[in-house]
């Protein structure tokens, strides 16, 4: 099974200042709730994550639903033979998650783990529900935090575009 999963950072806090209500896209994915993300299979107890504190939380989460849809835009879909690659990279850092999709599986890998460090791997239907669930997620706890962000029309053109599965 797989877990998507985040921690906001109390070391990089968002400016004070920042009026969620009117934020654009470039604040909403760049600038504003960094933290740390991971990845989990809770059934082999193996994880991907990142300790830097500084992964903009918004920005991972819109990114993973972006990626699960190009690794689906094979006509052949589930049965397509042709591996389809994408990577996540991270802003501020050469370190990238590398994603592989064959057969409706899809490994993921990342750089700054040990070459020796086996994928994740999860079907395609179970990464993209799990990714629209966290994005969900994370934007409802972010609207907790910031009432006013549930007010910004970026926010609701990009969950009415990745809704949950």
């Amino acid at each position: 099974m797989l877990d998507i999963g985040y921690a906001l950072s109390t070391r990089f806090p968002d400016p004070p200042q920042t009026d969620y209500r009117r934020a654009d896209v470039r604040a909403l994915r760049h600038d504003l709730f960094c933290g740390d993300v991971y990845l989990a299979d809770t059934e082999k107890d193996e994880e991907l994550s990142t300790a830097w504190g500084w992964v903009p939380v918004l920005d991972f989460a819109w990114a993973l639903c972006d990626i699960v849809e190009r690794l689906d835009e094979d006509p052949m879909g589930s049965r397509a033979a042709r591996p389809q690659y994408a990577e996540l990279d991270f802003t501020e850092s050469t370190d990238r998650l590398l994603f592989e999709r064959r057969f409706g599986w899809v490994d993921i890998e990342a750089e700054w783990l040990p070459g020796d460090t086996p994928p994740l791997t999860f079907s395609h239907s179970v990464l993209r529900r799990e990714a629209r669930d966290f994005l969900q997620d994370v934007v409802a706890d972010l609207v907790d935090l910031h009432e006013d962000l549930g007010e910004n029309p970026v926010i609701w053109e990009l969950l009415s575009r990745f809704p949950r599965v």
